[in-house]
């Protein structure tokens, strides 16, 4: 496990938009299923980050010696017969922290979150075969399904997604 490390939630994406660039190419380069074909670039990445940030996203980063080395995103559900349910989202970790507890600190931090917000339903889906799978498993999500052909990799290869809940309890 890698010491010093520390999660932030980041209100503004300014000062983290080149570091969060980087580590996004970094993560679909190496072969994680993040919405993007490895051809991605620093345009394309920046792109992407500067719109994440909204009224219903919460973005947290974890960072080792002020440097930016993986991140979550909590999407809040907004509709009125939802507002009780949160989707994880986007978890990555550079390639080279991962294997290190970053993650399942994340991941933590999305839950405490969600609480505080009041919201006792987490959802997330990630593909088939991806080593997440078992973080997520150990941290008490079920997988309730998988959606064949959900997502393609750079050689128009067609890959399944699992779908995953979990049920957290909130103080009364």
């Amino acid at each position: 496990m890698v010491k010093d490390v520390t999660i932030e939630q980041i209100i503004s994406i300014e000062d983290y938009v080149d570091e969060l660039a980087v580590l996004l190419i970094e993560v679909v380069d190496g072969g994680s299923s993040m919405g993007f074909l490895p051809s991605l670039d620093l345009l394309g990445s920046r792109a992407y980050w500067e719109n994440v940030l909204g009224p219903e996203v919460i973005l947290f980063v974890a960072k080792i010696n002020d440097s930016v080395v993986g991140s979550v995103q909590l999407h809040l559900c907004n509709q009125e017969n939802g507002d009780h349910r949160v989707e994880i989202a986007k978890l990555m970790i550079h390639p080279n922290y991962r294997r290190n507890g970053i993650g399942r600190l994340l991941m933590q931090k999305a839950a405490v979150r969600a609480k505080n917000e009041d919201r006792s339903l987490l959802v997330l889906n990630t593909k088939a075969g991806d080593p997440t799978n078992q973080l997520y498993t150990s941290l008490g999500y079920i997988q309730v399904g998988r959606i064949p052909n959900y997502t393609m990799s750079i050689d128009r290869v067609l890959h399944a997604t699992f779908l995953y809940y979990k049920i957290q309890r909130l103080e009364i």
